[in-house]
């Protein structure tokens, strides 16, 4: 055991040192991040290596330590996940693990290294007492490895999707607050601030004074408050959302006690509106749990929707998520009393959707024809729940079908020189047979991109404009009358009459269940949508009334009308109107 196990100990860090620094040589002179991986994987090998030798003692392993070295062996991922595990059985204690575990769980293959990395550092900080205590000989990773797991995806994310890095510095003290606010200041300020604006309304702020009021009166008694208590109730107010947020932090004090909180209590608000809304909803709730019971609350509740319960940084990753990939949580049972069990669920929806990410072959040289289709000005979009419109594909363009959505759905992911979207099948020459034959997106998530010279977007999908998909499904349906149509109320007058052809229509949020939606409306010279003005009001023949303005969208009045075609409405702008209006249902959008 003594000079033979010492030497054997120095050689092994030796190689250690030698496959490390060989590989960062090799991903230098190839000068991309797929070649630096591996130098990522010898790196936890050798921390791994060099821990085990501190804890069982120099050159001593248990007789199941498989040691695996071999990067090019197919096992060499799963022993050293095992090591790792035998190693966290020493430390923690057999079967025991923090909280925080990761564990190797994912499809793919280099973040398997990045959760082992993130495990071996939970092992290093409770052997070494420390977060940062580290011996000298270390390599160590990124310090967003430490982070948790919805935060690390959403970075993920961020760089693999949008090419947006972090920009804070490494040596910050508390890295991971400091990131998670940096990004999503990014996301909610920048990324998805269009998104953000259609959802995040002013009714939403308003239901945190809501429920706050109504949990007051629960607790304290009809509009008895404690001392302080500022109660400003007035909507647009600069400082509504820091004084529901001083509110909230009196009424805790007098519940709770002064200045004692529960460990998941955020306590602090934004700059960001939305980021501060979720901060004070997420502590109403928690609050609402600890004074009434989980799941209690008053009558006329607001904060309905589960997710608000959730960890904010989850919440973040689904909000992201849902921006690529459409809605998240669906399948989940929101009806549930434990909302710790709806967000452990959503959690592990999340973080599976969030690792997935679909790795095309690459198409060289001479590909099988029969694989290949071309579109009849199809529709593209960069997301399945055709959202996320791009343009129109160019007859004749050819394409690669990959996947199709699920069952009477015809959508599908194609590729082609310059894109990577989704298309419905119905608008290209791919028979339906061979479209049944494709795999299904079921646990994948491809990455979209439309760089080709036809790509214009992503922009809300336009209302059909005289041919296309859209216009195609319409003529196959019943003929629109021909005669003269009635008079169904007060019709304009001196005003252009036009078609349902010259309506420019933006689509804002879907309400399925009563098979309508919020949209934004034009009213244009000509079909091509050129020259165009807002739709001032919309007359309803069959209610008689008029439409009501739900809200404002880029200066356009925001109505919600029903899915199809209608002839009884009069749709008025300053200088023209129509009798008709033609609504897509999302699946033809």
């Amino acid at each position: 055991m003594g000079w033979m196990t010492r030497m054997r100990t120095v050689l092994w860090s030796a190689l250690i040192v030698v496959l490390v620094a060989g590989v960062l040589v090799a991903g230098a002179q190839e000068g991309d991040q797929a070649a630096a991986e591996p130098a990522f994987e010898v790196a936890v090998r050798a921390d791994l290596e060099l821990l085990a030798e501190e804890a069982y003692g120099a050159g001593i392993r248990p007789e199941t330590w498989t040691g695996n070295t071999n990067l090019e062996a197919g096992n060499y991922l799963a022993d050293l996940f095992y090591d790792n595990e035998q190693l966290a059985d020493r430390i923690f204690g057999l079967g025991v693990r923090p909280d925080d575990w990761f564990g190797a769980s994912s499809p793919t293959p280099s973040l398997i290294v990045r959760n082992i990395r993130h495990d071996l550092e939970l092992i290093a900080t409770e052997y070494y007492g420390s977060r940062t205590a580290r011996p000298t000989e270390w390599f160590g990773a990124p310090a967003i490895v430490r982070c948790d797991r919805a935060l690390q995806n959403i970075v993920l994310i961020l760089d693999r999707d949008y090419n947006i890095q972090p920009a804070t510095v490494e040596a910050v003290l508390d890295y991971c607050t400091v990131v998670k606010a940096e990004v999503e200041d990014r996301i909610f300020g920048e990324l998805l601030q269009d998104t953000i604006a259609t959802t995040f309304t002013p009714e939403l702020i308003g239901s945190l004074r809501g429920d706050l009021e109504r949990l007051a009166d629960e607790r304290l008694g009809l509009d008895t408050r404690p001392d302080g208590w500022i109660g400003n109730r007035v909507d647009g107010s600069p400082t509504f959302i820091s004084d529901v947020f001083i509110d909230l932090d009196t009424l805790a004090d007098n519940q709770l006690g002064l200045d004692i909180r529960p460990e998941n209590w955020i306590g602090v608000i934004s700059a960001s509106p939305l980021v501060s809304y979720r901060s004070i909803r997420l502590d109403i709730e928690t609050l609402a749990d600890l004074t009434m019971g989980e799941g209690v609350r008053p009558h006329g509740w607001q904060g309905t929707n589960p997710v608000v319960r959730c960890d904010t940084t989850l919440q973040t990753l689904v909000t992201l998520l849902e921006a690529r990939v459409g809605p998240v949580a669906q399948g989940i049972d929101a009806t549930q009393p434990d909302n710790d069990v709806y967000c452990a669920q959503l959690a592990e929806l999340a973080i599976q959707t969030a690792e997935t990410e679909v790795q095309l072959e690459e198409i060289t040289g001479e590909v099988d024809e029969e694989l290949l289709f071309e579109s009849q000005n199809a529709f593209s979009y960069l997301d399945v729940a055709a959202l996320e419109y791009m343009g129109v594909m160019p007859f004749n363009t050819v394409f690669r079908p990959w996947f199709r959505n699920f069952q009477e759905s015809n959508m599908m992911f194609v590729t082609g020189d310059d894109f990577a979207v989704f298309i419905d099948r119905r608008w290209t020459t791919m028979p339906e047979e061979s479209f049944r034959l494709l795999p299904n997106l079921e646990g994948r998530r491809p990455r979209t991109f439309c760089d080709a010279a036809w790509c214009n977007g992503p922009q809300p999908t336009p209302t059909p404009t005289g041919s296309g998909p859209i216009i195609a499904l319409f003529e196959a349906a019943t003929p629109v009358a021909t005669s003269e149509a009635v008079p169904i109320g007060p019709v304009p007058v001196n005003k252009t009459l036009v078609t349902w052809n010259n309506i420019r229509v933006t689509y804002i949020v879907d309400n399925p269940t009563t098979r309508a939606v919020q949209v934004a409306l034009e009213i244009c010279a000509e079909p091509a949508q050129i020259t165009c003005e807002p739709v001032l009001n919309v007359y309803d023949g069959n209610a008689g009334i008029f439409k009501p303005i739900i809200q404002q969208f880029n200066g356009l009045n925001v109505f919600e009308l029903s899915y199809g075609y209608q002839t009884n409405v009069i749709v008025e702008g300053a200088t023209r109107y129509s009798r008709d209006i033609f609504i897509s249902e999302p699946g033809l959008r």
